[in-house]
């Protein structure tokens, strides 16, 4: 089983990650909200990912 600091490392990677993503549609138009909405969800789903697979 993970450890809490296991698993809010995976978080901070998968959010840089996204992030990425988020900051090249904000510049492109995008809402914010709806890029940090993205963002969120993107990095919590990369995480229930990972500790399934």
């Amino acid at each position: 089983m993970n450890r809490p600091s296991d698993l809010t490392a995976q978080l901070a990677v998968a959010c840089l990650g996204a992030g990425v993503i988020t900051t090249v549609a904000v510049a492109q138009g995008q809402n914010p909200l709806t890029a940090l909405g993205i963002t969120v969800f993107s990095a919590v789903a990369a995480v229930m990912l990972g500790q399934v697979i």
